[in-house]
């Protein structure tokens, strides 16, 4: 492989490339069109191509790497330090080069193809959440014009809606009574598209042993065992847990000057659906910590008992993205190490 790296900017049609050696002198630009692109990479002899993270990124990179070059992702906001002069294409590709060759440089983990149908699979259900959110909200709105009021909650809906339909005795008219119909029937089908997803995640999770190996903790479930398998694959592109823990953002952000340290809330930076499911799952497991004698469960209840229950929430999810990187470097289970023979 030679020293050259390709600062390559992709877009829908048109793509710039910069080609810069390891001085940081740039050796040629070039504009190609969509088509183009794989013809030209696979005549170039190997070497480093850099993009920016973006919607295309990971099919660019499988192709790249079939052309044998080596392919590195960059987050946007690392690139633009380094940008000069006015925004174009040509300053992005060349920003992007100079950025990936610092030495400190931080780069996106790539997926696979495997990876990205499995993220495909939790986007789909994501959005059914939040359809159903949204449905369960109007529904409840549109109730309290009549002064019915229901209780939060998609099972309080479910349960008392039709009963409400059938009564008599409130001021619902026949349009309005065939409408909040038409609406529960429209609830109902969005809760079986969320089953059928649902089974689906549960089949991929009993598929795959890293994620059989992830749900053996507390608070992972199939939803959290693929959707870390689909974000962070096998672990390999973070150096430690607390690297994968401040990639997800559940580490404090930090605001400090003149050497006197000011630590914040959450970063909640990187996978903002990942580092979600993590804390639903961690709110989860210390609901139920009370009466488990294991390590783990002995530090989240003494953390709930001098915190509030969100910091505790978010000190236990952070603890677990660093014990299931640790499970995915060793390969191995969850390990329930019991304070009482």
């Amino acid at each position: 492989m030679n020293n050259i790296t390709i600062g390559l900017d992709i877009a829908k049609s048109t793509f710039h490339l910069v080609q810069m050696d390891k001085g940081g002198k740039v050796l040629k630009r070039k504009q190609l069109a969509r088509n183009k692109v794989a013809d030209y990479f696979a005549k170039l002899a190997p070497c480093i191509v850099v993009m920016e993270a973006c919607g295309s990124t990971h099919y660019w990179t499988r192709v790249l790497i079939r052309c044998r070059h080596v392919v590195k992702a960059i987050a946007p906001q690392f690139v633009t330090p380094y940008r000069k002069g006015n925004k174009n294409d040509y300053n992005d590709a060349e920003a992007i080069a100079e950025a990936s060759q610092r030495k400190n440089m931080r780069f996106v983990p790539l997926k696979s193809l495997e990876q990205q149908d499995i993220q495909m699979v939790h986007r789909v259900r994501e959005r059914l959440m939040k359809n159903r959110t949204a449905l369960s909200n109007q529904i409840r709105g549109l109730l309290a014009e009549y002064g019915l009021v229901i209780p939060k909650g998609v099972h309080h809906l479910k349960s008392q809606l039709p009963a409400l339909i059938e009564a008599a005795d409130n001021e619902l008219s026949v349009n309005a009574r065939r409408y909040f119909n038409d609406l529960y029937e429209e609830l109902k089908k969005l809760e079986q598209e969320i089953k059928v997803v649902d089974k689906e995640i549960l089949s991929i999770c009993n598929q795959h042993n890293i994620c059989k190996q992830l749900s053996t903790m507390n608070g992972i479930g199939p939803i959290n065992a693929t959707a870390l398998y689909a974000g962070i694959g096998d672990g390999k592109d973070f150096n430690s847990g607390r690297h994968l823990s401040a990639w997800l953002g559940l580490v404090p952000r930090q605001h400090s000057t003149g050497g006197k340290a000011n630590l914040m809330g959450i970063s909640k930076r990187g996978n903002t659906y990942l580092r979600t499911q993590l804390i639903n799952g961690a709110r989860a497991a210390l609901r139920h910590c009370d009466n488990k004698t294991d390590r783990v469960s002995l530090w989240a209840k003494a953390m709930k008992g001098r915190s509030s229950f969100n910091n505790a929430t978010v000190a236990l999810a952070n603890k677990m993205a660093r014990m299931a990187w640790a499970m995915l470097h060793h390969q191995e289970n969850y390990k329930f190490s019991n304070t009482h023979k």
